[in-house]
């Protein structure tokens, strides 16, 4: 799949040089971040650890392009993004860039299908000629071929999320951002969810999760730890857990792969 243009396996996909945070209350002046360095590159899948005020929330608002620093610089494939306009950003963020919320944030009374094509009805390119055909492709790629007239109250929570998933992949971003994206789950619908999650990072999608869930973040590549908005610890996985294999040991139904699936 082609993400937001080819990108350059070389160049960082996410480079933060001395990002700085404060928001003012008052007088008063609260670091949500101080001075973070950070590089992601194309292929990889992060997890972003750390307890409540550590600012994991505020650095993905900044990686999504829903915030900009108050000093240092970020630059996303290459564009320098502080200092762009709110439009600017909008298109970036259409572009560029897939989010999966904690909540799915799904319009209730709407189709699935329906909820996956907002993101392309929203783009202003005009680059997508059939907004209808490629969310149904992006519904079958997540394993839901044959849910696509449901309306989220008829559908499980892993369900959900992977309706979530399809609209974040459906303008083929280059980057998947995903915040607690288990948050609302129980264990078993956290690792059919995070089964997706690999799949589609080994088809080439980088990805960056927020979780507090220790066990999820075992599923990553690279655990990058933060505490008092600064990044505590930055490693990469010993023994990366497989969701697949978790999953096969749980049992009962497994859901299909990604790779796995057609379109109608």
């Amino acid at each position: 799949m082609t993400s937001g243009g080819v990108a350059d396996s070389s160049r960082p996909v996410i480079e933060v040089t001395n990002v700085t945070k404060i928001y003012r209350m008052g007088e008063n002046k609260v670091f949500a971040l101080r001075e973070v360095n950070l590089k992601v590159f194309p292929g990889e899948l992060v997890a972003v650890m750390g307890s409540s005020g550590s600012g994991k929330s505020t650095l993905m608002n900044i990686l999504g392009c829903l915030d900009v620093p108050t000093a240092g610089q970020y630059a996303l494939d290459g564009v320098r993004v502080d200092g762009l306009s709110r439009n600017a950003l909008a298109d970036l963020r259409n572009q560029k860039l897939g989010f999966v919320f904690q909540g799915f944030n799904l319009l209730a009374r709407t189709s699935a299908i329906e909820n996956v094509e907002l993101p392309l009805l929203y783009d202003r390119t005009g680059r997508w000629k059939d907004p209808r055909a490629l969310a149904g492709e992006a519904l079958a790629r997540v394993g839901l071929g044959e849910r696509f007239d449901h309306q989220p109250s008829e559908l499980s929570g892993g369900q959900q999320q992977r309706v979530a998933i399809a609209r974040a992949l459906v303008t083929h971003p280059m980057l998947l951002l995903a915040d607690e994206p288990t948050g609302n789950l129980d264990s078993r619908m956290t690792v059919e969810v995070m089964v997706l999650i690999q799949e589609l990072n080994d088809q080439g999608i980088t990805v960056v999760i927020v979780t507090h869930e220790p066990d999820v973040s075992r599923y990553a590549k690279r655990i990058i730890e933060l505490r008092d908005g600064h990044v505590l610890r930055d490693h990469p996985i010993e023994k990366r857990r497989s969701a697949a294999a978790d999953l096969a040991a749980l049992g009962d139904e497994v859901i299909a792969s990604p790779a796995e699936v057609t379109a109608p």
